[in-house]
């Protein structure tokens, strides 16, 4: 399968699920999702590898520390969204991908491609949100 036949191939409710087909578009898309997160993640650290100390202005160094701080967090949760990343692509590899991991039941390509990496279903998803709803509430 070329790369244009992966660019203009969607995942089907009509084929076999996790057919290779389909796991060689869920591959791409993570790769790609990834590769994407890594040239974001670079552009922070040239930000932050930015001297501020010449902004004389206490209020602007001050401004310019907040940003810092976002970009920060912002970086932290793109590494987590890397490690969540890899272990799909571990997932494709080991046939697992795709499968919810509480029921075992296929996730949905619909779902998948919205997220892919999702390891719970919908409804085992929206029941886990519940619960912890209900544990937050105490």
């Amino acid at each position: 399968m070329s790369a244009s036949d992966v660019e203009e191939y969607r995942p089907s409710e009509d084929e076999p699920f996790m057919c290779d087909r389909q796991k060689e578009y869920f591959k791409k898309k993570l790769l790609s999702w990834k590769q994407d997160i890594i040239r974001e993640s670079e552009g922070t650290l040239n930000n932050l590898q930015e001297d501020n100390n010449h902004l004389p202005d206490i209020a602007d160094r001050a401004s310019s520390e907040t940003e810092k701080a976002l970009e920060l967090r912002t970086r932290d949760r793109q590494r987590k969204l890397i490690s969540k990343i890899d272990a799909a692509l571990r997932r494709i590899e080991t046939g697992e991908y795709g499968y919810c991991e509480e029921t075992g039941e296929p996730i949905g390509v619909r779902r998948l491609d919205a997220r892919p990496i999702a390891t719970l279903s919908l409804e085992a998803q929206e029941r886990h949100e519940r619960e912890e709803k209900v544990y937050r509430d105490d």
